[in-house]
């Protein structure tokens, strides 16, 4: 989910391999960051974040996740704490304290903006790091990294693949909500940076009429720069289902202009159904990595994870992957942002330095109802598709 937030204070900016959460590669000097020392031959206290009695499910998937990472450390022990946030930043905020003040040496969560960014700043003067479940990167920084999908890292992967082949043109489609005008930012970033052209920008009201107002600009933007394809936020329980059916009526076809999605449109499954989503293009994790674990959970627990839930599996992996190494420096800021990455439940992610991730996606396109990888997610940061 996408959470918006004004952050309490702008922070300075300073597999699955189930039976291991091996490094892609060892440590890499340098980086930025600071972080506590530890003793990596005891029981590493790690908090975990949830926001139990605010969502009672998501929370103990979250806890599940983690707990099912931690049984697939080699030589690794990490002592979990689990905290519940209220889903609110004040008790976050308590919480997190109170997890430093009982020797946690990261912090693994919490899951919404305002609550993972009150905790950072709760703690930053501890010296201790934050993996939060946010996806905003707008409380990223400091001692907060967000593990969550970004539109950022989307729009990176699904421009490049564009300028690879042959798009030239692309116009910009967005909701006019902060959502959506994130995205559009991210698109309009990752195209500045590619060979594919900015042909346009058309922002819609996120309601009926409003996207039936837009799709006349729609048309007429696409035909004055002779963009080969168009960008959208739109969401499938959003504007999604209604743009696939207007533009191709208004004479804006997925057989001439591709269509291309910044969020997921296999979610729901009957979104593949729709005649005008056929063709289009969007990214998604590892697919073949995203079911084992998803197997794997349900094997376990016996019942499907929530959709978040891996990112707690993420946030352990990389934490056990660092104390494997046995250094005292395993948590600090320049070890969390090494460039390698870290193996976790959709592929290869890696934590950046400004407190955002990239991960490894694939690119996929619906045909006949069925979603096909037409680029798989890269295995490494020095492969394709980075």
């Amino acid at each position: 989910m996408f959470t918006v937030c004004k952050p309490v204070s702008k922070l300075a900016k300073a597999a699955i391999a189930l039976t291991t959460a091996a490094f892609l590669a060892a440590c890499e000097p340098g980086g930025v960051g600071g972080g506590p020392s530890i003793d990596t031959s005891n029981p590493v206290p790690v908090a975990l974040l949830v926001p139990r009695s605010g969502d009672a499910a998501l929370a103990q998937s979250l806890e599940n996740a983690a707990r099912m990472a931690m049984s697939d450390l080699p030589n690794v022990k990490i002592d979990l704490r689990v905290y519940d946030t209220a889903g609110n930043p004040t008790t976050a905020t308590a919480v997190a304290q109170q997890a430093v003040a009982e020797g946690a040496k990261i912090i693994v969560g919490p899951v919404y903006a305002q609550a993972a960014n009150a905790a950072g700043l709760a703690v930053l003067n501890n010296n201790v790091n934050v993996l939060s479940f946010s996806n905003n990167t707008s409380i990223a920084g400091g001692n907060v990294f967000v593990l969550g999908p970004t539109f950022e890292n989307t729009a990176n992967r699904l421009v490049n693949y564009a300028g690879r082949q042959g798009k030239t043109n692309t116009v910009i489609v967005h909701s006019n909500d902060a959502a959506g005008q994130v995205g559009q930012a991210a698109i309009a970033n990752a195209l500045a940076n590619s060979r594919v052209n900015n042909a346009g920008t058309v922002g819609y009201d996120r309601s009926q009429q409003g996207v039936i107002n837009s799709v006349p600009t729609i048309k007429a933007t696409v035909d004055s720069t002779g963009a080969d394809s168009i960008f959208m936020t739109a969401t499938t329980a959003g504007a999604l289902p209604l743009f696939s059916q207007l533009l191709p009526e208004a004479g804006v076809s997925p057989a001439t202009t591709q269509f291309i999605g910044l969020t997921r449109w296999d979610i729901p499954p009957q979104t593949l159904e729709l005649p005008g989503v056929q063709g289009g293009w969007f990214a998604l994790p590892d697919p073949s990595k995203a079911q084992a674990y998803r197997q794997r959970y349900n094997a376990t627990y016996g019942e499907a994870p929530h959709p978040i839930s891996g990112l707690a599996y993420d946030g352990i992996a990389a934490i056990g992957a660092l104390v494997s190494q046995g250094k005292s420096n395993a948590l600090t800021g320049a070890a969390l942002t090494q460039n390698a990455g870290f193996q976790g439940v959709g592929g290869i992610f890696r934590l950046r330095p400004n407190g955002t991730n990239e991960r490894g996606l694939a690119v996929a396109t619906i045909q006949n109802k069925q979603v096909v990888v037409i680029d798989p997610a890269p295995q490494s940061f020095s492969g394709a598709g980075f």
